[in-house]
């Protein structure tokens, strides 16, 4: 089956067109960069005119990829382009990103290295390597391109992005969380934002090795699953909430059912009985929409054994806190927050949110009823994401709801290499929940909680 509608193509066609400047030098003086430019466009025009696009959806990546390179090497030998072979690949490279991929955004998707890719408008690229923010010296060709590759993201899972629905989150097939905001919302030109998911799940170990928490924190950690406490994973944008919580997720056994409910499915689960459930936003007609809190409704009658929720940030919170505290333990969810008391206070907001008529005494009990353990990461100036405080919610006393800190993080400055400089230590506090974990049959040594301890 052949892409190609035509035999010959004719040179003329292909001419780029001759620029000159007020001193009379033409465009065969320009940078190599700008010719690449111009005759990638100008064969991308002819490659799009010969080219059978119905055909495409019924060859496979490979396949289409290999007549794409033989269509555009004939298009190119036809012609002496001043170019070098190096160059010429490149051109038939982005060509093909751009008719079957994300254009220029492939190689950035295709670099491990990089967490975060923000399209600031089609000319201003920036990526984030190792917790640092950098310029790319890629860009689109125009807004128009941009908005392109924009809609092939959101329309290849179900969503829609138009004057009339300029925002939009979706994800790609690796799990990576994608958010788009178009004009009139977006004043200089359509916005992109990719927080990007490793392929590989991170284990416990890893997490070790990057100084994220230490051996004591993780076997504790694995404890509060394994002994199914309620966790609450705090912290701020980009501070590794949904990682962690992806790691935490492993320790759930595999004889359990496990219903995830998200806003756009990012969580990575490995165990077998795993039930993903996901919003969906209204149509056309402003119908049809399927919120967190109808779905943790809904999932209380698909039988969990725990419920996780990829990120608490509505009225879904009234719910979630019920679940827990009917025979749903050893849920877990995330919540954006700079500390533990203030993620306990905004869910609390939450709660409020939903319209009921609860004094407050009422529904600070149930968040104290319900959310054993709270966990802060934070991401700091080095770019290193760490977990700085484990926190035991104790109960209620009076009107206020009372925690202790078991483990923290205590930064000590900063080295002349600008990393954060600190260590791990115990507060000395035995968490109530020690003898709840020893019941089950999970035995952490009391020395785990020596004040002395540094990690």
């Amino acid at each position: 089956m052949e892409l190609s509608k035509l035999n010959n193509v004719g040179k003329s066609e292909l001419e780029p067109p001759l620029v000159t400047s007020a001193n009379g030098v033409d465009s065969a003086r320009r940078s190599e960069e700008e010719q690449e430019r111009v005759w990638k466009q100008k064969i991308h025009q002819k490659l799009m005119k010969v080219l059978d696009l119905s055909l495409l959806g019924t060859l496979g990546r490979e396949e289409a990829e290999r007549q794409l390179q033989d269509i555009g090497q004939r298009l190119m030998s036809e012609e002496s382009i001043p170019l070098s072979l190096t160059a010429r690949q490149r051109i038939l490279r982005q060509i093909q990103d751009d008719i079957l991929g994300f254009g220029p955004l492939e190689p950035l998707l295709a670099d491990k290295s990089i967490s975060d890719i923000l399209v600031n408008g089609y000319n201003c690229i920036y990526v984030e390597r190792n917790g640092k923010l950098e310029r790319e010296n890629v860009t689109f060709l125009s807004d128009t391109h941009l908005l392109n590759t924009i809609d092939r993201i959101v329309s290849s899972v179900g969503r829609r992005i138009d004057e009339s629905s300029p925002m939009v989150d979706a994800r790609l097939k690796d799990g990576s969380r994608v958010n788009a905001i178009i004009p009139p919302l977006a004043v200089d030109g359509p916005l992109l934002s990719i927080r990007r998911f490793s392929i590989g799940r991170l284990s416990m170990e890893s997490l070790i090795e990057r100084g994220t928490l230490t051996s004591p924190i993780a076997n504790l950690l694995e404890g509060i699953v394994r002994g199914r406490l309620n966790v609450l994973i705090s912290g701020g944008t980009g501070s590794g909430k949904t990682t962690l919580l992806n790691v935490l997720s492993g320790f759930v056994p595999h004889n359990e059912r496990i219903v995830t409910i998200e806003d756009s499915a990012e969580l990575q689960l490995q165990q077998p009985h795993v039930a993903r459930l996901e919003t969906r936003p209204p149509n056309i007609e402003n119908k049809g929409e399927v919120t967190q809190r109808d779905l943790v409704r809904n999932s209380l009658r698909m039988r969990p054994d725990r419920i996780i929720v990829g990120e608490v940030r509505g009225t879904e919170a009234l719910d979630m806190l019920q679940a827990m505290n009917t025979g749903h333990d050893g849920s877990m969810t995330t919540l954006h927050a700079n500390a533990p008391r203030d993620a306990l206070t905004r869910i609390e907001n939450m709660v409020s949110m939903t319209g009921t008529t609860m004094p407050t005494k009422a529904v600070r009990s149930q968040i104290a009823s319900a959310i054993e353990v709270v966990l802060q990461v934070e991401r700091q100036e080095d770019g290193t994401r760490r977990l700085v405080s484990v926190q035991e919610i104790n109960g209620m006393e009076g009107d206020v709801i009372t925690m202790s800190e078991i483990f923290t993080f205590r930064r000590l400055g900063r080295d002349e290499q600008g990393r954060v400089m600190g260590s791990y230590r115990a507060t000395g506090i035995v968490p109530r929940f020690q003898e709840h974990l020893q019941q089950r049959g999970i035995a952490l040594p009391l020395s785990l909680y020596d004040p002395d301890f540094e990690g």
